[in-house]
């Protein structure tokens, strides 16, 4: 979540058994809302539900509780295409997937699927973690035959300098942050002092003033120095790799990141490599993070394996990765694979295009993030991957979906600042916003993103996979996309002022785990 509030500041400056139900009523959007936040438990606001709850949450305690209660489903195995993941965290270690065909370090394929001692998961970025963006790739690798060459040269150079004007102004505040805290640490004779002792300074003196103001405004924004460093090793991090031409994250890897042919990379160690590469656990806690344990967040499934694929970098993804790791997914039987990144440039996007084929043909399903850049998707000059809408032609397969960010808000609000829309290309919006989960080494925090939307679908959808596990890709797709509650609100968006929920996503839906186990029990009958 932090690194949207570094965005926006710097935007600102820059300007097979299955169950019977016995209830059948399906949950729908009320007209009028009166939010009350004091019933509803911030850390689970999105499993919460509309009517009971009075937030727009995804009605999973509800399901539990009136649908599913004392039902056992089948477990489901859904693959986490993303960082590395903290498979030993306490709330996630007994949902992790065992290959038991791999036996654990003995350096043999012991299941000859091509991966040596593929415990878990599979590790496509070996040793590296930085890396590039694909606009600063096609630049440095001189990929002038690349339809968007001259679009990447002219991104990059325009993103270098805010960029680096934003990183000036958080080193600046950071040096301001700290001269404040030594002036009022001086003035009051402790070093560790509250908001209490800052308020009770009353002084002529302009300059210690005015670092009273400061940390008082920080303060209001529940805002520390740690918060502000995080912000310049956000800015630092892009200056230093994402739009570095002359840095390659790669090299330690040893494979030729454009020959699809070259498979004999990476390793089997899908953790985490430090606590800042908290991005897969995060996601996989809002799946399936082990439910009431009284610890920890609650994810939204309770039956299921999560297979870990490290394939998501600091920087962009690689075409090779993403489309090896759907591969090897789908080999290794996952039924749902969550893909929570996105970028704006591919080099290799039909690897991509097959592979989602290929899992659309042994019937996987497919969720991504549409993506944070608060852009209309519909126009084809704001390009997204993976998608399955190459170049604005109709979709290529049954098996995708794409997934905005809604938040706590039911008004106008109610669609996160930052994510991407579009009536054609965005199919259904979920909790994105402020979703508490798991961190590595067994911590916990809030994050925002279309990337805690889409895990948020994912364990709505795996929860009915494990419950109605005979259904396919498709209609499972059907089932999560018609049985959103319709949302008749005008929202804000961009650009284009408020316009109605409906016409930024193919729904105009919420995803609603009640109403979604209720159209899969109608579905079985027939």
């Amino acid at each position: 979540m932090k690194k949207f509030f570094f965005l926006f500041i710097s935007l600102l400056i820059f300007s097979c058994s299955s169950i019977e139900l016995t209830n059948d009523y399906l949950i729908s959007s009320p007209n009028t809302l009166k939010l009350n936040f004091e019933e509803a438990t911030k850390k689970n606001w999105h499993n919460l539900d509309l009517e009971r709850d009075s937030v727009p949450g995804m009605s999973v305690e509800r399901a539990y509780q009136e649908l599913i209660k004392d039902m056992k489903g089948k477990k489901v195995i859904v693959a986490v295409i993303d960082a590395g993941i903290d498979t030993n965290h306490e709330d996630l270690n007994d949902v992790i997937w065992v290959n038991d065909k791999e036996i654990p370090n003995n350096l043999i394929d012991d299941d000859n699927n091509g991966y040596i001692d593929d415990i878990n998961g599979w590790n496509f970025l070996g040793e590296s973690y930085n890396e590039t963006l694909e606009m600063t790739r096609i630049i440095r690798d001189s990929l002038i035959n690349n339809r968007r060459y001259d679009s990447a040269l002219n991104n990059i150079n325009s993103k270098r300098g805010v960029t680096q004007r934003s990183l000036d102004y958080y080193n600046k505040i950071v040096d301001d942050y700290k001269k404040s805290v030594n002036d009022l640490s001086n003035y009051l004779g402790k070093d560790d002092f509250e908001q209490s002792d800052v308020a009770s300074i009353k002084s002529n003196d302009s300059i210690l003033l005015k670092s009273k103001e400061m940390i008082t405004y920080f303060n209001s924004l529940n805002l520390d120095l740690d918060d502000l460093l995080e912000g310049v090793e956000y800015f630092s991090d892009q200056m230093n790799y994402h739009y570095n031409t002359s840095f390659n994250g790669r090299s330690i890897v040893g494979d030729n990141v454009y020959d699809i042919k070259d498979v004999s990379y990476g390793n089997s160690r899908v953790k985490h490599s430090k606590s800042s590469e908290s991005h897969g656990t995060h996601v996989s806690g809002i799946i399936g993070g082990i439910r009431n344990n009284s610890i920890g967040s609650n994810g939204v499934n309770n039956n299921l394996e999560i297979m870990a694929i490290r394939a998501v970098p600091n920087g962009d993804e690689y075409d090779k990765d993403i489309a090896l790791g759907i591969r090897y997914a789908v080999d290794n039987g996952a039924r749902i694979i969550n893909m929570s990144f996105g970028k704006s440039y591919s080099t290799n996007p039909e690897w991509v295009i097959d592979a989602i084929k290929y899992a659309a043909k042994n019937n996987v399903l497919i969720v991504h993030a549409a993506g944070n850049e608060t852009e209309d998707l519909d126009n084809n000059s704001n390009e997204n991957y993976p998608n399955d809408q190459y170049l604005g032609k109709n979709e290529f397969s049954n098996n995708f979906i794409n997934v905005g960010a809604s938040t706590i808000d039911f008004n106008e609000n109610i669609v996160a600042s930052f994510s991407n829309f579009g009536l054609n290309n965005v199919d259904i919006f979920a909790p994105g916003y402020d979703i508490y989960s798991l961190m590595p080494d067994n911590k916990y925090d809030y994050q925002s993103g279309t990337s805690m939307a889409a895990p948020a679908l994912t364990g709505v959808a795996s929860m009915v996979l494990s419950y109605f596990p005979r259904l396919s890709a498709a209609k499972l797709k059907e089932i999560i996309l018609e049985s959103g509650i319709e949302v008749n609100l005008n929202v804000k968006v961009s650009e284009k002022g408020n316009i109605p929920f409906k016409s930024i996503s193919k729904t105009g839906k919420l995803v609603n785990a009640y109403n979604a186990l209720i159209l899969a029990s109608r579905s079985k009958r027939k």
